[in-house]
């Protein structure tokens, strides 16, 4: 799964890398992104910019937000067969910028974080779908959820499921404001490389989203220290 991630890259590198059509304006670093907060998503719009949405998807048809709480993440296989997937896979795409993710290695008792990052330092774009929820009162909630897939062989050992990592080649197609059959689209859902990644261990300050810092990506050792 995909339960917390980072995104502190600032809107020049966002817009060199996703090729946005703007550059965004007043970015705030974060470090420890938990579901239910707003995160920035890059709609399938005919024009690639950032957008604000609610992490965790709240169909248009929805009863209400709560709904959201299940739905952080999304599984590839089966997208084309769920209700609250099925029409969002082929009208509302999104790609979720990030820096890394955390994941968490049952050790015992305890259960240990790890942040993960791509190796040469570049930025991530998670496949997800959004949509737009209209409350009784007329309130527009726009909200998301990231897809995730089977672990790569770096993963595994941490978690059976991982979020799925678009290659940079597939944002074209991913990101295209015309509908797309799911035949089209399933086989871009795929585990990264697992020699694209790296991990290593950071301090149990990740664990609540109370802590928003910059403490939370540093190695273990380092962040005992502070």
């Amino acid at each position: 799964m995909c339960g917390r991630f980072t995104l502190s890259s600032s809107g020049k590198r966002l817009r060199e890398h996703f090729a946005l059509s703007a550059a965004p304006e007043d970015i705030i670093p974060r470090y420890n992104i938990a579901p239910t907060q707003p995160v920035l998503v890059i709609p399938n719009r005919s024009q690639r910019l950032l957008r604000e949405a609610r992490w965790g998807l709240v169909p248009h048809w929805a009863d209400s937000l709560a709904v959201g709480h299940r739905m952080i993440n999304a599984r590839a296989e089966t997208l084309p067969t769920r209700a609250a997937f099925r029409a969002a896979l082929e009208r509302r795409r999104c790609i979720i910028p990030a820096d890394g993710f955390y994941e968490w290695k049952r050790e015992g008792k305890q259960r240990a974080p790890f942040f993960i990052h791509p190796r040469d330092g570049e930025l991530i774009g998670f496949a997800g779908l959004w949509d737009i929820w209209r409350s009784p009162q007329g309130e527009s909630v726009a909200s998301c959820t990231i897809i995730t897939t089977a672990p790569n062989e770096l993963i595994a050992p941490l978690h059976d499921r991982m979020p799925v990592i678009l290659d940079p080649k597939t944002y074209d197609a991913w990101l295209s404001p015309r509908p797309q059959p799911a035949e089209a689209l399933l086989p871009l859902l795929v585990p990264a490389p697992s020699n694209a990644l790296e991990f290593y261990p950071v301090s149990p300050l990740v664990n609540s989203p109370d802590n928003e810092d910059p403490a939370c990506i540093l190695p273990a050792a380092s962040a005992q220290t502070l």
